[in-house]
């Protein structure tokens, strides 16, 4: 996965207290969709999170919410899993830099084909990277939007999602690498945390979140037997 990647900012602490200080306070405010806790449900089942709909919205439409020009690929994980993404190296969100990467709904027949087609491959840390022909970038550009990976650009403490999203509906741990998700099935939001490293928030429908989570219950289950 290319959320595996990690950029360090040099980000102070006290642009960072100031910033997030500013969610916490009342007073001058950023836009409210800026704000990753800023979730709705626009009709049952489905979510609405940084102005963009899952389902429903495009990485195009990404690209003129966040003011900014994705970077399109094909990713072809270990397992022969294939997923076309857009990637947003660095975007500002409520004065804060971060990263989004979109999970664009492509059938796997259709992304077999655009596989297929691909200019050039290159290995990642987690699979391998193809370079999408023009067309196949519009085709990604026009597709809905099925997640949403937002990483900030600063460590969050735990006490501020605990504010803003409540108790999780459920915990999992990664006894392997000791990274902790914290389940919000209502919302379809997994946060992952582990030790002092950035969060990670990734979003889906939540009639997808079986998906999401059953690879960590699996885990789970595997690592208590």
């Amino acid at each position: 996965m290319t959320t595996e990647k990690k950029i360090y900012w040099g980000v102070g602490i006290f642009s960072v207290v100031i910033i997030f200080g500013s969610f916490l306070i009342p007073g001058d405010r950023p836009n409210k969709e800026d704000l990753p806790w800023h979730i709705e449900h626009p009709a049952p089942n489905a979510v609405k999170v940084f102005g963009l709909t899952l389902g429903q919205s495009t990485p195009g439409d990404a690209e003129a919410r966040f003011k900014e020009e994705g970077e399109p690929s094909l990713f072809k994980s270990p397992a022969g899993k294939l997923s076309a993404e857009m990637f947003f190296e660095q975007i500002n969100l409520a004065g804060l830099r971060s990263r989004v990467v979109l999970t664009a709904d492509i059938s796997d027949a259709d992304l077999q084909v655009m596989y297929e087609r691909g200019l050039r491959m290159a290995g990642t840390g987690s699979g391998k990277k193809i370079t999408l022909t023009p067309d196949d970038i519009a085709i990604l550009r026009k597709a809905p939007i099925s997640s949403l990976t937002y990483m900030p650009g600063v460590k969050v403490d735990e006490t501020l999602f605990l504010k803003r999203f409540g108790e999780p509906s459920q915990i999992i741990k990664e006894e392997e690498n000791g990274t902790t998700h914290w389940l919000y099935p209502q919302n379809g939001l997994d946060i992952t945390m582990s030790g002092g490293e950035k969060p990670i928030l990734q979003y889906v429908a939540p009639t997808e979140f079986d998906k999401l989570i059953s690879p960590l219950l699996k885990q789970a289950a595997q690592t208590t037997k």
